[in-house]
């Protein structure tokens, strides 16, 4: 089971992060924060399509999750919308609505 951020979510912390900023100044906002996250490793990241995937193992509980993020925006407006995704395998609990608030509302008051 997967959960990501979507404007039809209802929770403050499941919706796309919105800011009025160059979408390569906050893709490397995104880049910082997920290589800061404590108990998450950065796994993969794609400056071209401005997108990183963080691991986290939880054990025989929480199973491994990977989130995604994923910054798109006008070149040259200062526009950017952040997607957060996040997708758990294994571990009796998922926790995938969870790590996506988690990262949101960490990254939202790292950007606003």
């Amino acid at each position: 089971m997967a959960f990501e951020t979507s404007d039809a979510n209802t929770g403050r912390w499941e919706k796309p992060v919105r800011v009025p900023a160059q979408k390569r100044d906050i893709f490397e906002a995104a880049r910082e924060m997920c290589a800061d996250l404590d108990g998450w490793k950065v796994v993969g990241v794609d400056e071209g399509g401005l997108s990183i995937s963080c691991e986290r193992d939880g054990g025989v509980l929480g199973g491994r999750s990977v989130i995604h993020v994923r910054v798109e925006g006008p070149d040259g407006i200062p526009s950017s919308t952040t997607f957060v995704s996040s997708e758990s395998k294994g571990g009796l609990w998922k926790r995938d609505r969870r790590n996506v608030a988690e990262f949101v509302k960490k990254f939202t008051m790292r950007v606003c």
